[in-house]
């Protein structure tokens, strides 16, 4: 077929394929006539001829976690992002192709560029580890396209996509703080994500900000994940009963939705015995019961975003850092009575 829309614009196959895969030099006269020529035979190149010609292989990789028993998909933080890295691909004209990463697994994402299997790469769930920040240091000394979602490494300059998690952890402890809590705990994920690092910073500028003791013995570690919640339910019903905490700040929802239920078992009600606020502002924030308040995080946007970014040109200098966020108030924290101080 290539044969015959070279023969027909009087040219040779070779300059048929430097046209139609958009390499080389060609003169514009002899471009619009092999254009003519093919949309006369209706003839439609291959993508993956188009893909090898130009070095390109039109996929955007996206990194993910691997974690065992956690069904990513079905996770808020997960499907939003992905949802928005989705739409911005398509609007761009690629392919997402998701790879998983078990943490024992090499670091090898140069290779995935080396070899033209992804052209430009989105990273999530990443963990600042030193494994990590040379991995991702290779790929900028390399000069391949990539972005971080929802992590920063201090002392790199990656290109990042990332909320102000330090505003809305103020926002989120703040919001206790009027409501009448003084003894606020803080259940947070692992400092290895510089978003716990982040909350924990807003948490305790807010106690700062009103006078409040932040006592370390009220900061605990959680994974993000429900269980580790629920896990901590235990200790934290004792010092509900004994007055020693009267608010709960759960650095995300999964974590804030695990505590709700293992106090609820002790015999505790969010939003009568004390004060809870989650983050995320999931889904699920609206099918507990009481229903949680949280903090709005725009992660379709930060997905969609990252896309576009490393994909549009016409994206220029566009920056990533500091999306803003938002508070939703809902019965968790909204205390039936002034808790007795």
């Amino acid at each position: 077929m290539r044969k015959d829309v070279a023969k027909l614009a009087g040219v040779s196959e070779a300059t048929v394929s430097r046209v139609l895969n958009g390499v080389g030099p060609v003169r514009e006269e002899t471009r619009q006539r092999v254009l003519a020529a093919a949309e006369e035979l209706r003839y439609v190149p291959s993508q993956l001829a188009q893909s090898f010609a130009r070095k390109r292989s039109g996929h955007l990789g996206v990194i993910i976690p691997s974690l065992p028993k956690v069904h990513l998909f079905s996770t808020y933080y997960f499907s939003e992002i992905l949802s928005g890295i989705g739409e911005s691909a398509k609007e761009q004209g690629y392919d997402l192709l998701l790879m998983f990463r078990r943490p024992d697994e090499p670091r090898d994402y140069d290779l995935l560029f080396r070899t033209h299997k992804i052209d430009a790469c989105i990273m999530l769930g990443l963990q600042d580890l030193p494994e990590e920040r040379r991995a991702l240091s290779r790929l900028a000394e390399e000069r391949y396209p990539f972005c971080l979602i929802n992590q920063r490494f201090e002392g790199e300059h990656f290109r990042t996509v990332d909320a102000d998690h330090v505003m809305g952890s103020r926002l989120a402890a703040a919001h206790l703080i009027e409501n009448g809590c003084r003894r606020i705990a803080l259940v947070n994920g692992p400092l290895t994500y510089s978003n716990s690092i982040d909350r924990q910073r807003g948490y305790l500028e807010a106690l700062a900000e009103h006078d409040l003791t932040a006592a370390p013995d009220l900061i605990y570690g959680g994974n993000f994940g429900r269980k580790s919640g629920y896990a901590l339910a235990g200790l934290l019903a004792k010092r509900i009963r004994t007055g020693d905490i009267d608010g709960i700040f759960a650095a995300n929802d999964r974590m804030a939705i695990g505590l709700l239920q293992g106090l609820r078992e002790a015999a505790l009600t969010a939003g009568k015995d004390y004060a809870l606020i989650g983050y995320d502002d999931s889904d699920g924030s609206r099918l507990t019961q009481p229903q949680l308040s949280s903090v709005a995080v725009p992660f379709f946007e930060m997905g969609r975003l990252a896309a576009r970014i490393l994909l549009s040109e016409d994206s220029g200098q566009e920056e990533g850092a500091g999306l803003p966020l938002q508070l939703v108030v809902r019965e968790s924290s909204r205390l039936e009575r002034p808790l007795t101080k």
